[in-house]
């Protein structure tokens, strides 16, 4: 499978696969969101996920993939710094905010910074029309912002730093998406470098999570917190790792752009499962979002 991968990079099969990665990611991702904001504490909902899905790469990166060339060791350094930063900036933007004004603001600004870092380290160009919907988009994020800081009574207290700390957890989106793609790219075996960041960057948040779960007056119970983690691993190695692949056989900008249609999945999480009132206006923002990453995959 690695050897026909590498075979469609750059091709008319690899553009139609990346698009299908990107969509896939960009659902899983809105359901790894939920599960991370659920009823548990973000943090711990986040240690748990990251051990499990750690555990299942553990036996792939050791004894399946080829290991990494000695160049991969600090690029791997890197993610492991990146993803710890992302991780805690969204896990403190989740206690502060309700998921469905978190969520859209982070996975909405992260395209805009990733099509600079695109351009920035890949030499990646939009065309007039990607750039209008790149405009479109983030009129529907802004537009959601003001609306959330207008309108929503939810967490009021806390709304404007939960919207600082969503867009700063976007603008490391943009970071981790962009590294991440050089990585993938940077090893001769894709799968090496899934595999081995799984691994590397699932061994931190588990400690972080079982020292704020020790420290709780009313601890959670293991079992459900861990059943929560094996799904959330098992979306994450299909979420993460498609849109990982995807920036690996086609541009990155655009991956990282239509992976943002996962603002719509999210809206619909948001009010069937976890409850939280949406309304007509913020569906009608949140899809405007998604349409300017349609313009953007349109317009390439």
């Amino acid at each position: 499978m690695t050897e026909w991968l590498i075979s469609i990079e750059g091709t008319e099969a690899g553009h139609r696969l990346a698009l299908a990665l990107a969509l896939l990611a960009a659902f899983l991702h809105a359901v790894f969101g939920a599960l991370q904001k659920g009823r548990h504490d973000p943090y711990l909902s986040r240690g748990a996920i990251d051990f499990s899905y750690a555990a299942m790469a553990a036996p792939f990166a050791l004894f399946v993939v080829p290991w990494p060339e000695p160049h991969m060791w600090p690029i791997f350094a890197g993610v492991w710094l990146i993803h710890i930063i992302y991780k805690t900036l969204q896990a403190q933007a989740y206690t502060k905010g309700a998921y469905t004004v978190v969520y859209p603001v982070v996975r909405g600004t992260g395209p805009l910074f990733a099509v600079i870092g695109a351009y920035l380290l890949f030499g990646e160009t939009f065309t007039l029309i990607q750039w209008l919907g790149v405009g479109v988009l983030l009129s529907g994020i802004f537009g959601l912002a003001v609306y959330n800081l207008i309108f929503l009574q939810t967490a009021r207290d806390t709304l404007p730093v939960a919207l600082g700390l969503a867009l700063l957890t976007g603008l490391f989106v943009a970071l981790y998406t962009t590294y991440d793609a050089y990585g993938i790219r940077a090893t001769a075996d894709p799968f090496t470098f899934l595999a081995w960041f799984f691994l590397v960057d699932g061994v931190t948040f588990p400690i972080l999570a079982f020292l704020r779960w020790r420290n709780m007056t009313a601890r959670p119970a293991v079992v459900p917190l861990m059943v929560r983690g094996v799904i959330g691993g098992l979306v994450a190695f299909f979420s993460f790792g498609s849109v990982m692949l995807a920036t690996r056989l086609d541009k990155v900008g655009e991956a990282a752009v239509l992976r943002e249609t996962s603002t719509v999945f999210a809206a619909l999480i948001g009010w069937l499962v976890l409850k939280e009132t949406v309304g007509p206006r913020r569906i009608a923002l949140m899809a405007l979002i998604a349409l300017g990453a349609v313009i953007v995959e349109m317009g390439g």
